[in-house]
C-alpha cells in the first residue's frame, strides 16, 4: 500500500514515511501520522526498521506475534493482527484454525477458546465480504 503518487506522506521524513507505509502493509488499513515518542518509535523503529528486516517473512513474523500475543493475553492486539493476517494472505483460514489448536495446548484452553472466537469471527466476516 505504498502512497507514491498520492502525496499523503510526502511532507514527512523518509523514516516516518517508510514506517507508515509498512504499517499500512502489515495492518491492511490506512494509517496517519501520530504524535509523541511512542508513536515515533512504533512507526520509525518497529515498522520502518524491525518489520522491514530481511531473514523472516511477514508470515513468519505474524506466526511469532500471534503466538506471543495469545500467550501473554494481549487480545486487543490480536483483534488487529488476526484479521490483517487473513486479509493479507499471510495466513489462510486453515492456518488460523490450526494455530488455535496448537496454541491451546501451550497457552491454555481459555486462551485458545478466546482466540478461536476471534478467528471464527474473522473468517465469517471475510466470507460475508466476498
Amino acid at each position: 500500500m505504498t502512497d507514491e503518487g498520492t502525496g499523503r506522506f510526502d511532507d514527512l521524513p523518509d523514516q516516518r514515511r517508510l514506517g507508515l507505509e509498512r504499517m499500512e502493509e502489515v495492518y491492511g488499513f490506512e494509517m496517519s501520522d501520530g504524535a509523541g515518542d511512542f508513536f515515533r518509535y512504533t512507526a520509525d523503529h518497529l515498522f520502518a526498521d524491525i518489520w522491514s528486516r530481511p531473514g523472516l517473512s511477514d508470515r513468519d513474523r505474524r506466526l511469532l506475534l500471534i503466538g506471543l500475543l495469545a500467550g501473554t493475553g494481549a487480545h486487543d492486539v490480536l483483534t488487529i493482527q488476526v484479521p490483517a493476517a487473513l486479509a493479507s494472505g499471510d495466513l489462510d483460514e486453515t492456518a488460523l484454525r490450526e494455530i488455535v489448536v496448537f496454541l491451546s495446548h501451550y497457552a491454555g484452553w481459555p486462551v485458545g477458546a478466546r482466540l478461536n472466537s476471534l478467528v471464527e469471527e474473522t473468517v465469517a466476516k471475510a466470507a460475508r465480504e466476498r
